[in-house]
């Protein structure tokens, strides 16, 4: 009888897991969540504060594709039973210390930014992609990865450009 119960105890808990999303695909969700939101804030940033047109453009891009993304994050983990962060809760650090800077300054530093985060963004779903088992959260991962690469790719030739022409669009408000 006591292992009857015991049983019954450990298919219990292993449902309410099962429903809950695996701990690996919680954690991945809830960091892209959060990095997803940074990135609209920072290119929201960037279309206001940037003074190349070419970091206005990105930026603008970043608004884009990471709100698009973050709606189809938040749809996987919905069907994966995970809770993300509210956007509340997503602010990052960094974007002070960028937002304080002006002109050809705060150019060089999103770029270098940009180059930062979605290099991490990149190997963080990588991982996730590779990562045993499937779910909503991963078919998101391994969807998504690809448009992260592009960014990253984008963001570099960025940064080249912002460093050897820090002055690109100087003339322009």
């Amino acid at each position: 009888m006591k292992t009857t119960y015991l049983l019954l105890a450990a298919l219990a808990f292993a449902g309410s897991a099962l429903a809950k999303g695996s701990s690996a695909d919680r954690d991945f969700a809830t960091q892209a969540a959060r990095d997803g939101a940074g990135e609209v804030a920072l290119g929201r940033l960037a279309v206001s504060q940037g003074r190349s047109q070419a970091v206005k453009t990105f930026g603008q891009h970043m608004v884009d594709d990471h709100t698009k993304a973050g709606d189809e994050l938040k749809a996987a983990a919905r069907q994966d039973h995970i809770d993300l962060p509210s956007e509340a809760q997503s602010e990052r650090p960094g974007t002070d210390s960028i937002a304080s800077l002006r002109g050809a300054e705060f150019d060089h530093a999103y770029a270098r930014k940009m180059v930062e985060d979605h290099e991490k963004a990149v190997a963080l779903f990588r991982h996730e992609t590779q990562s045993a088992g499937d779910s909503h959260v991963k078919t998101f991962a391994r969807k998504t990865l690809p448009t992260l690469e592009q960014h990253l790719r984008m963001a570099r030739e960025l940064q080249t450009q912002t460093a050897t022409n820090g002055k690109a669009d100087a003339g322009k408000p």
